[in-house]
């Protein structure tokens, strides 16, 4: 089931695809596998990693008058859509769509190595979370990143936090991640397609310090 809050309405579609609905908006984040719920007002994609970024899954919800907000890095692939309206952003960008607000935000790797002293996500890569605002509702996407020091600045109510470790915050630093910035309700992400389990998303519950919804995958 969706979670509601308030007039918003979060559902998670698998590893760290979600839609969240707003009267009448759709919005897709990283889709990647999914059974499409509705075709899209606006598509945020946090990087270019197959996982993330996936143009079969965005061909399934997209409209030409769609706008895909994405990083730099993602510019090559999109290039391939030939539809949607695309905009390239970098963290500390603003875009405002329809009366949605989005502000993209740092997401990378300080202690995830694909070799050694090379993360997976690297944060000269440019790659983002976003903080999307609906009507003063504010969720944040963390995108593929670790604990940094910027989350420790948010003020968000919804927060969606990777708990699979590997390539992202283990479930112990994403705890400490929300138990630092104290979103209103944290729900985990990033896990049971590519790394992780359930076992990842319990572990996280029972160490924040703030309400945790677990999302059944729709």
């Amino acid at each position: 089931m969706p979670f509601k809050y308030g007039e918003v309405e979060v559902t998670w579609l698998g590893h760290a695809a979600f839609m969240i609905s707003h009267r009448g908006n759709i919005i897709y984040v990283d889709p990647f596998n999914i059974q499409p719920k509705g075709r899209a007002d606006i598509i945020l994609v946090t990087h270019e990693h197959f996982d993330h970024l996936s143009l079969e899954d965005i061909k399934k919800i997209v409209k030409p008058e769609t706008y895909i907000i994405a990083p730099e890095n993602c510019r090559d692939k999109l290039r391939l859509l030939k539809t949607g309206v695309v905009k390239l952003v970098k963290p500390g960008d603003s875009v405002e769509i329809k009366g949605v607000k989005v502000e993209a935000v740092p997401a990378y790797n300080v202690n995830k190595f694909r070799a050694p002293g090379i993360v997976y996500h690297p944060r000269e890569e440019g790659s983002v979370g976003y903080v999307i605002e609906l009507d003063g509702v504010r969720i944040y996407h963390a995108g593929d990143t670790d604990f940094i020091p910027e989350m420790r600045n948010l003020n968000v109510d919804i927060a969606l936090v990777p708990v699979s470790g590997t390539f992202v915050m283990t479930a112990e630093e994403a705890a400490e991640a929300v138990n630092t910035f104290k979103p209103k309700i944290a729900i985990p992400m990033h896990y049971g397609a590519i790394v992780g389990s359930r076992a990842d998303a319990e572990r996280f519950k029972g160490l924040a310090k703030v309400d945790v919804v677990i999302l059944e995958k729709e």
